[in-house]
This record gives C-alpha cells, sequence and structure tokens, in this order.
C-alpha cells in the first residue's frame, strides 16, 4: 500500500516536473519568439553593437536637449520596480509635487499658471514607465528647440515628430495620447543629424 502510493506519487512528481518545468515554459518561449519576438527579447535599441535602452523601460533623461520622462520614485532602476506607496493624504508626496511642478514650469519656461500633466508630476506604480502624454512632450518642446538651437524649419519637424510618434488612447477611450520617450529622444537625434 506505501510502496503503491509512492510510486503514484512520484509518477504524478515527474508527469508534472516535465509538464510545467520544461514543456510549458518552452512552449511560452517559443511562442513569444514566434508571435511577439521584439518584446519578447526586451524591445532593445541597439545601436553600433551597444544596447542603448529598451523600449518598454522608462530611462532617466536629464539633459535639455533630450525629452524627460516621468519622475520615478526608484531612480529609473527595474530591479525594485515600485510606486512611493506614499498616499494622497502624505505630506511626503505633496512637497514632492510642489517641487516637480516648480522644477517642470521652471525648466520648460512655462507660465505659473500652466496646467502640468500629472504624468510629470507624479511617479508611475512601476517607477519605469516607458511613455508620457503627448501633451507633456509638446509643453517640453520649447525648452528642447532652444537647447538644440532649432530653426523654424527644424522647430516644425519636432512638433511633425511628436505628433507621428503619439500613439492614441487603449482602444481609442482609455487614457490620453501618448508617446514613447527613449523612441522620441533617438528620432530627435537622428533628425538633428541630418540637419547637420
Amino acid at each position: 500500500m506505501i510502496l503503491s502510493s509512492i510510486k503514484y506519487s512520484l509518477k504524478f512528481f515527474i508527469f508534472f516536473t516535465i509538464l510545467l518545468g520544461i514543456i510549458y515554459p518552452l512552449f511560452i518561449y517559443l511562442s513569444g519568439q514566434v508571435f511577439y519576438q521584439d518584446k519578447a527579447d526586451g524591445s532593445l535599441y541597439i545601436k553600433k553593437g551597444k544596447v542603448i535602452g529598451s523600449y518598454l523601460l522608462g530611462q532617466k533623461f536629464t539633459s535639455d536637449i533630450y525629452f524627460w520622462p516621468r519622475p520615478s520614485s526608484i531612480d529609473y532602476n527595474p530591479y525594485p520596480s515600485s510606486g512611493s506607496n506614499l498616499s494622497m493624504t502624505s505630506d511626503s508626496l505633496l512637497k514632492l509635487f510642489e517641487q516637480r511642478k516648480i522644477l517642470f514650469i521652471k525648466n520648460n519656461m512655462l507660465s505659473a499658471f500652466s496646467q502640468i500633466p500629472s504624468d510629470m508630476l507624479f511617479a508611475s506604480a512601476s517607477g519605469v514607465d516607458p511613455d508620457i502624454s503627448k501633451e507633456s512632450a509638446l509643453l517640453q518642446a520649447k525648452r528642447v528647440i532652444i537647447a538644440r538651437k532649432f530653426n523654424k524649419l527644424q522647430s516644425e519637424q519636432l512638433f511633425d515628430l511628436i505628433n507621428s510618434l503619439s500613439r492614441q488612447p487603449q482602444f481609442g477611450i482609455f487614457g490620453s495620447e501618448t508617446v514613447n520617450v527613449l523612441n522620441l529622444n533617438i528620432k530627435l537625434d537622428e533628425m538633428s543629424e541630418q540637419n547637420e
């Protein structure tokens, strides 16, 4: 009786080890490679054999010549991916909100009464959100134009670039138009190189 139970348990263990430890992971891996290869491989941007970044992860851009991502409570480190966990009644969150608002207005030469999109004032839940709203990108355009010394034609090309890279809300109703920051900054560099 005990021996048959042990044999049964062992067969059960071996079956599920093979099924869930080998067959299922292999199926998921192969499905990803066939149907979503770019995403399954991390959506990496590689330039001259070097990985510059991933389109799926927000990265830190602080130079005036680039568009900035939304704030991150983990300094864009994907390993402890998380939000700040500060509640809406937190004094710390209120201070961060005010600091971010003042800095965004000052750095982008906006009016003190400007409405700043929430994605530039609050960190995302993951801390590595790769997108900003189209409105946030448009509000940063003046700073980028001045920093890169763009002429009128180049400035118009920049606005065209923002519009062309904007993605519609999910299913046309959820959220707002968004722009991937890494993609926008890469295309911006390419545009600058073409105009040199």
